[in-house]
């Protein structure tokens, strides 16, 4: 490593401070207590680095309290970014393992089980791997918790053969083993309060430089650990080498005298001074400047005098507002907040921060029914109801992506007996972007972008190139998804056979972006004819799809999609005006800036439209790539049509019906036993069957009235109940009647579905030696009972031309809209993926 110097350079900084905790003591599995100091370290170390000179706009990202899935979302995303440096600071609870091998830092919803159980932690040992692997040149990670020094001897053992750990250096609050006074809620914890104070007093400040003076500033204070122990910072590893160091700050610097108040700001009429005093220079220069100087000094009598021509002095710490996005906003909604908080509009006349935002998503669905049917759970979360833990903290601002979602809500809310959240929207939605069609170039489709239904554009689609395949990210976590499928289930509803027709993923992506970028992941050929339903402006701004180079796409325009319309909703907590007024003028000042020009040209970077008129583009000057300039507006986003197509949705993807055929001839007993014989490859799908699920196994035999006897009842199994009855299974000296098998399935499951939408599939596992019985006029019988019955038929050979042109079991499959499989493919894992689409799974 070389002495490196980060600016200008694609730099990220991740500020992980957890100050709320969901379980603490006297609950036995809690943490110890909140940690309100924490707040401060987070606002606090935020506007050193942002003000420090190496982190850029947008660059430095804090996580207020995130749950474990919301930081290593978060860490994932900044390794994925940073090209430089890359900062990552913890700051909470964290605990050791039993031998002090492992270090587990504890998230939001942290809890200590009997048998070291620790959910809702992150191993240290997992983070060191995410940023091992990013692309940053040079990492530093900055722990400010209990066993911090810990890390030191985690990074020693990591296992790293190709040696990418040594871009990684630590800075530790404490010594190993030893555990941290949490603080208290008026100032930050000790060491974070040292480290900002040194990032603080301008000039370059290099990592070697910033140790040494935070351990010399702690030792002088003589802060102490737990039991009485000193508490001194640790590093990995000094001393330095001069040519191997990282730059963190190059900022003008804040100075405050330190025999002033060690918290709680300026003299109020202090600040106006100070605010008028740089107004001043900037215009008259040093002579006004010296005099300024010296009237402040008398005034203040002492107290300190701000490095006028720098940042502003100490602020109290800003407030904090909450926000909860769609997922599909949620990067630009982001980014917009990072934009803000620097802004002019958010800075006072003293040169302090307003307010800080924190930007969440959770998936749309279980927002709107946290909102609609849960806020007294949100507002005071229980074991087996916490929406702060499953869905985020209170927002203060939910910014769903049409406004339909408040109406969902509405009507929900008026069936409860007390509601604890009210909403409170603004009359205009923020911008616009319509759900398209995103075709990639490679097919050459040629459809007209505009003025025909979904359905037309894929049978158009279809002519086109019949090799395509349609994707579309998970309806319940996303209202650009569930619009799409409002358009891909048409007035007939038919949701079952909709789903059918999308292309064979055994998840959804949880999200558009997701989606796009997941495309490229699977290899050119699914990307070159993966065909996405999603918002538009993603074709501009969710192209950064690393380390894969995503396929350009162009868009057509369904014009029975709705399009997205994020609404910006106040949301206003029961016994939450303790601070209403000031929390009310900071939604407005964000509010007004994302609706104002500084807002618009955001957005307009990221590929919305505006929201009125003719739904222009808001920058005309490079539109997303495949886009048109004018389009005409879907119709609008309807509640009740949601509600009713996220219903059909969870049927057709409700616990679902699976039956298996077992070719148990006598022709099987050399592809009996083991895992790739018949009964072993069937036990190696069950994992794709959850407990809600239907299932049974009929053993097929015989060629006289019975074609086949039942090895496991169809209903509700354990997978024990079930691998006990495959391996119960037998040979039969006998033939098999494959028409007539799978004649009797057909009538047995469309019996079943015959109420319902519930997915259902049919799986005939054989080895193809009777297939001559599946000929003529028995064979079209089959074909047409398959194309009827609507239950996929999914046709499994254990022989490696079971699935050639001009055998039976490509044409059942077809005309079931099933698949065909033998041992030419990957077998058991693309059947396993059958049978997961269609149950529910054991997790």
């Amino acid at each position: 490593m070389s002495r490196f110097d980060p600016r200008g350079k694609v730099n990220r900084a991740l500020l992980a401070g957890v100050s709320e905790y969901d379980h603490t003591a006297p609950d036995p599995q809690g943490v110890s207590g909140q940690l309100p100091a924490v707040r401060h370290n987070r606002t606090g170390l935020e506007d050193a680095l942002r003000r420090g000179g190496v982190f850029g706009g947008g660059e430095v990202r804090a996580l207020a309290s995130p749950a474990p899935d919301d930081f290593t979302r978060e860490l994932r995303r900044v390794c994925q970014e940073a090209r430089g440096l890359l900062l990552l600071y913890f700051a909470g609870h964290a605990v050791t393992s039993t031998s002090g091998s492992e270090l587990h830092l504890q998230m939001r919803t942290a809890r200590v089980l009997t048998g070291n159980g620790l959910p809702g932690s992150v191993s240290f040992t997992e983070v060191l791997g995410e940023l091992a692997e990013s692309n940053a040149e040079q990492v530093v990670v900055i722990l400010d918790c209990c066993y911090a020094g810990n890390a030191a001897g985690i990074w020693h053992r990591f296992d790293d053969p190709k040696r990418k750990k040594h871009k990684i250096l630590l800075l530790m609050s404490v010594q190993p083993n030893r555990c941290i006074l949490g603080g208290d809620a008026d100032a930050a914890t000790p060491f974070t309060r040292e480290l900002t104070h040194v990032l603080d007093e301008g000039g370059e400040v290099w990592l070697s430089e910033l140790y040494t003076a935070v351990k010399e500033r702690m030792a002088a204070a003589n802060y102490r650990a737990e039991d009485d122990d000193s508490q001194r910072p640790q590093a990995l590893a000094p001393p330095w080498k001069q040519d191997a160091d990282v730059l963190l700050a190059a900022g003008p610097g804040v100075v405050v005298d330190p025999s002033g108040p060690a918290h709680g700001g300026w003299f109020p009429w202090l600040r106006p001074l100070a605010a008028r005093a740089r107004k001043a220079f900037a215009r008259s220069g040093r002579t006004a400047l010296a005099a300024l100087l010296a009237v402040l000094a008398t005034g203040a009598g002492g107290y300190g005098i701000l490095a006028l021509t720098g940042e502003s002095g100490p602020c109290a710490p800003a407030l904090e507002l909450r926000v909860t996005a769609d997922p599909d906003l949620e990067p630009v909604v982001r980014a917009a907040a990072d934009d803000y908080v620097t802004s002019d509009a958010n800075t006072t006349g003293e040169g302090c921060r307003r307010s800080g935002i924190t930007v969440n998503s959770a998936g749309s669905a279980a927002v709107v029914n946290a909102l609609g049917e849960r806020t007294d759970a949100w507002q005071q979360p229980r074991e087996d109801d916490n929406p702060q833990r499953d869905i985020g903290p209170q927002p203060d601002v939910w910014i769903p992506a049409t406004g339909a979602d408040v109406d969902r809500v509405t009507t929900a809310a008026a069936e409860e007996d007390r509601v604890f959240a009210r909403l409170e929207p603004e009359a205009e939605p923020i911008a616009y972007s319509p759900v398209v069609l995103a075709v990639p170039k490679a097919l050459d489709a040629g459809l007209e972008p505009t003025g025909r239904s979904l359905s037309t554009l894929l049978s158009a689609l279809e002519r086109a190139d019949g090799t395509y395949e349609l994707h579309r990210p998970d309806p319940e976590f996303t209202d650009s998804a569930l619009l799409a499928t409002t358009g891909l289930y048409g007035d007939d509803a038919d949701a079952r056979g909709a789903e059918r027709s999308l292309a064979r993923t055994e998840r959804p992506e949880p999200s558009a972006v997701r989606l796009l970028c997941a495309l490229p992941g699977r290899g050119d050929a699914v990307d070159d004819h993966g065909v996405a339903l999603v918002p538009e402006f993603l074709l501009k701004s969710g192209i950064g799809c690393h380390p894969v180079t995503r396929a350009e796409r162009v868009a057509a325009y369904p014009d029975d999609v709705p399009g997205l319309e994020p609404a910006f909703v106040r949301v206003r907590w029961e016994d939450g005006d303790r601070d209403a007024a000031a929390r009310d003028d900071a939604v407005d000042r964000f509010h007004s800036w994302l609706t104002g020009e500084d807002g618009r040209t955001l957005l307009g970077e990221h590929g919305f439209r505006s929201a009125k008129g003719e739904r222009g583009l808001l920058d005309t000057a490079s539109p997303p790539e495949g886009a048109t300039e004018s389009v005409r507006p879907a119709r609008a986003a309807d509640p009740t049509t949601m509600n009713k197509t996220l219903e059909d949705y969870g049927n057709a993807h409700g616990p679902g019906r699976v039956l298996y055929l077992l070719d148990s001839s006598g022709s099987m007993a050399g592809r009996w036993d083991g895992p790739s014989g018949g009964p072993g490859i069937l036990k190696q799908t069950l994992p794709g069957l959850g407990g809600e699920d239907e299932y049974g196994v009929w053993a097929v035999h015989g060629t006289g009235e019975r074609t086949h006897t039942e090895l496991l009842k169809f209903g509700t199994h354990g997978r024990r109940e079930a691998e006990d009855a495959l391996d119960a299974a037998q040979v039969r000296d006998a033939e098999a009647d494959p028409p007539g098998a799978l004649l009797d399935a057909l009538a047995f499951m469309r019996e079943r579905g015959s109420g319902d939408d519930r997915p259902q599939l049919i799986v005939y596992l054989t080895d193809g030696e009777d297939d001559g019985r599946l000929a003529g006029k028995a064979l079209k019988e089959v074909l047409d009972r398959a194309g009827g019955a609507d239950v996929p038929v999914t046709m499994v050979s254990l022989s490696s031309s079971g699935c050639d042109q001009g055998r039976p079991a490509p044409p059942i499959a077809e005309a079931g809209r099933g698949r065909c499989l033998d041992t030419g493919d990957d077998l058991v894992p693309a059947l396993h993926d059958e049978v997961a689409r269609t149950g529910m799974g054991e997790e």
